[in-house]
């Protein structure tokens, strides 16, 4: 453990998602697969976005994507996503995740930042207006 993970805390807000890390989800040697954690955050950047838009959204573009620590089997993964941009159809959101492992000793990893866009859709799957904040 190097001293920057020593100093990663969790945000002061309640995470969009959080689960487990399960053997399933590994690889051989306990790390977790790249594209299940992603899937997870597209998951979890979705939740706001879909929120924002009142009803379907479809991700168009992955804008950014950082591996900085692996995720191990057992590690409690939190994803704290929130909306940086509102267009006309589409919604971009920051997701952050943070992973919490040994619970003996505890320690808080900020293992991925990612930034997502996602469109508003209607019932055809067409691009509509993402309406008005209440």
């Amino acid at each position: 453990m190097n001293s920057q993970q020593a100093l990663d805390r969790l945000p002061q807000r309640q995470p969009t998602l959080r689960v487990v890390a399960m053997p399933s989800d590994a690889n051989y040697a306990g790390d977790i697969f790249g594209g299940w954690l992603m899937g997870q955050v597209d998951v979890a950047g979705s939740i706001p976005a879909l929120h924002r838009a009142k009803g379907r959204v479809s991700t168009v573009a992955v804008n950014s994507f950082v591996f900085k620590q692996p995720v191990f089997v057992g590690d409690v993964v939190s994803f704290y996503a929130e909306i940086i941009k509102v267009g006309n159809t589409s919604i971009t959101v920051d997701v952050a995740v943070y992973s919490q492992r040994d619970p003996g000793k505890p320690v808080c990893v900020k293992v991925t930042e990612a930034t997502l866009t996602y469109v508003a859709v209607d019932e055809d799957r067409k691009p509509r207006i993402v309406p008005p904040e209440d």
